[in-house]
């Protein structure tokens, strides 16, 4: 009797390199060809009810998924390219399954993986398992910015996610940044530089 060598592909993509604040989370997917999912895409061309549908479903037909993250801290250490390939390794390596390949969203390969990989350019639309891994990660990542949002209120995180809209902008003038903003992004660097040459 012939075996064959079942093929895995994990499918990888992070959420929240460009907010202000929090962290950059990352998911690994690998679908099941036997249960296939309609409706997947890049997470940023559905609506957020769309993906809070899809979400459930992912988790329950997929053979593995996996959420991998980098904190505000280390996202100022090693910058927020750096910080998404550790947090897409981390998704990777917590997965309950080992791919035999991953596919990850964009132009660069997290390094220390243990299996081949290939970066794909948009491939959150066009590779079914990426585009499961951008809802992954964009629905826990959005529901971490609600959590954020009841712990520092008036900074209107569960409205923006953190993105540096005019409402952000203006609350972090009023405000000052809190513990949890990324230290090392422009309009931060610059409040912490204008309070600390402030006049006494």
């Amino acid at each position: 009797m012939r075996s064959e060598r079942l093929i895995l592909i994990a499918g990888v993509d992070e959420a929240g390199r460009g907010p202000l604040i929090g962290a950059v989370v990352s998911a690994a997917v690998i679908l099941d060809p036997a249960r296939p999912i309609l409706g997947l895409n890049d997470s940023k061309k559905l609506s957020e009810k769309r993906r809070e549908q899809l979400e459930p479903e992912i988790k329950a037909k997929a053979l593995a998924w996996a959420l991998g993250r980098a904190e505000a801290a280390e996202i100022d250490a090693l910058n927020i390219l750096q910080a998404s390939l550790l947090a897409m390794r981390r998704a990777i390596e917590a997965l309950s399954i080992q791919p035999t390949e991953a596919l990850i969203d964009g132009n660069r390969i997290p390094a220390g993986l243990r299996m081949p990989a290939r970066a794909l350019i948009g491939g959150d639309a066009l590779e079914p398992a990426i585009s499961a891994a951008s809802i992954l990660a964009k629905t826990a990542r959005d529901r971490e910015m609600q959590a954020l949002d009841s712990r520092y209120p008036g900074y209107g995180l569960a409205k923006h996610k953190g993105y540096p809209t005019k409402a952000h902008l203006q609350a972090l003038s009023q405000l000052g940044p809190t513990p949890e903003h990324r230290k090392s992004f422009g309009p931060i660097k610059r409040l912490r530089q204008a309070d600390l040459f402030a006049p006494s």
